[in-house]
């Protein structure tokens, strides 16, 4: 066998067996992680819905041999991808936000003044939790929340427990809406917050679900105190943990804002510790 011979075999075995294989290994690796990522979205039941409706009406354009409406299928077909664009807006916009935010530099001075500022959220929220006064504090990450806070009451100031509870003190001018946290430092009050549209979590308040909300659009931590039942809770990644004490609240803050890296173990804890 010549050389030529062998590299039309192998030629023939790439475009025959090799390359499809390889095509289809990546087909099924972008679908997984695709359904992966939307797995706990509302987003994903109206895409299940789309694909049953629209293969059940080309089975029955098929059986009763509508030629007309297979074509319009077949074109409706091409347009399903602009419609997932659409469907899917706030989680593409969300997965893209965390993408760019992996090459976003890590400031160590931010490390600093957090963890001056984790002792003083955490006083603040256990007296208002004692008080059943509620409260709603984000802290910025990496994902940068200007928009919400171009249009809050901008401040500069110092995080002070005291500061805080004033802040929140019910009938204050700006008690209602989240405060936010950057650099340590408080820069916004009275901020607007996306609801969160997932119906896995009932039987929660306005700032749970604004917790929630920004939680599922950006890496930002936020914490809640219940104005109906004084309990603290904390809302990260889009999953929301109840119930928390101080020393657990002061724990999962240190990890998630002074450390670089959260080891899989901790991860899996979290998560199951979730409440619904």
């Amino acid at each position: 066998m010549t050389t030529a011979d062998i590299s039309v075999n192998l030629k023939n075995l790439w475009t025959g067996y090799v390359g499809p294989a390889i095509e289809i290994c990546l087909i099924l690796i972008v679908v997984y992680a695709l359904l992966y990522f939307f797995r706990r979205t509302r987003a994903i039941s109206v895409l299940w819905g789309v694909i049953v409706i629209l293969l059940g009406l080309g089975f029955l354009a098929g059986a009763l041999k509508l030629e007309v409406f297979q074509w319009l299928l077949v074109n409706l077909w091409q347009l399903l991808t602009i419609a997932l664009i659409v469907i899917f807006q706030p989680e593409l916009r969300r997965a893209f936000a965390q993408l760019g935010s992996i090459f976003t530099p890590h400031s160590h001075s931010r490390q600093i003044e957090q963890k001056e500022a984790i002792e003083e959220i955490a006083s603040a929220l256990t007296q208002m939790s004692f008080r059943r006064c509620g409260a709603l504090i984000v802290f910025e990450r990496k994902i940068g929340l200007a928009a919400i806070i171009g249009n809050a009451v901008q401040l500069d100031a110092k995080i002070n427990s005291l500061l805080l509870q004033s802040l929140f003190y019910p009938n204050s001018p700006l008690h209602d809406g989240a405060v936010i946290i950057q650099d340590g430092k408080i820069v916004a009050a009275h901020a607007i917050l996306p609801l969160t549209q997932e119906t896995l979590y009932r039987n929660i308040g306005t700032r749970h679900r604004a917790a929630l909300g920004i939680t599922e659009e950006t890496d930002a931590i936020a914490l809640v105190v219940s104005e109906e039942s004084g309990l603290i809770s904390y809302a990260y990644k889009g999953r929301l943990t109840r119930d928390v004490s101080e020393a657990k609240l002061v724990d999962f803050l240190k990890r998630k804002l002074l450390e670089r890296k959260t080891s899989d173990s901790t991860e899996k804890e979290e998560k199951s510790n979730v409440a619904i």
